[in-house]
């Protein structure tokens, strides 16, 4: 349980924050950008949320909680010393999940003949924003993976994560119009 009593703390006044081992590390750590980007994702998908509801609004909402999930893993190093305390993961079956959520997006879609632009619906133009940010947040990962230990699924995640929103994107916009295709070359003289 996360009790909060106090919003503000001064600790972080000087340019550290801390680890969730209590160590203090600059704020611009690349863990700390990490699991920052992590949250901003998170962020974007609750801008989307806005607009959905129904079945998609709470496969959304589970990826929120996942995304806390992913942001409390990254938070704590995997050092292989033994904490005080089990440190909360990501675990394959949040992997398999999403997966599952893909394919049961997708099969109520007609297969892609185009790429698409990020566009069309509220919703899909916000899912498609959080597809962006999550890719960064990829892309930070699997940088902080290059130097300290991440967990596979943790990346494996984060991975499946950008093609769950694009799969969600096209849905939303399948309710709607259709996706707005990439017309290669249009505007060529």
């Amino acid at each position: 349980m996360v009790t909060l009593n106090k919003i503000y703390t001064k600790t972080g006044d000087k340019g550290e924050t801390a680890l969730g081992t209590g160590e203090r590390v600059a704020k611009f750590a690349l863990r700390i950008e990490a699991y920052g980007t992590v949250d901003e994702t998170n962020a974007a998908i609750g801008i989307a949320r806005q607009h959905t509801n129904d079945q998609l609004d709470q496969m959304l909402e589970r990826v929120q909680n996942d995304l806390f999930d992913l942001g409390a893993d990254l938070c704590t190093p995997d050092t292989g010393e033994k904490l005080d305390y089990e440190p909360l993961r990501i675990v394959p079956d949040q992997v398999k999940r999403l997966e599952q959520e893909i394919d049961t997006l997708n099969e109520k879609l007609e297969p892609l003949k185009s790429f698409v632009l990020p566009a069309g619906t509220p919703a899909a133009a916000a899912l498609h924003l959080a597809r962006t940010v999550s890719r960064r947040a990829e892309r930070r990962m699997v940088e902080l993976a290059t130097q300290e230990k991440v967990g596979d699924a943790a990346l494996q995640y984060i991975n499946r994560l950008s093609d769950f929103l694009f799969v969600a994107s096209r849905y939303v916009n399948a309710q709607a119009n259709g996706d707005v295709l990439w017309q290669p070359g249009a505007n060529r003289s």
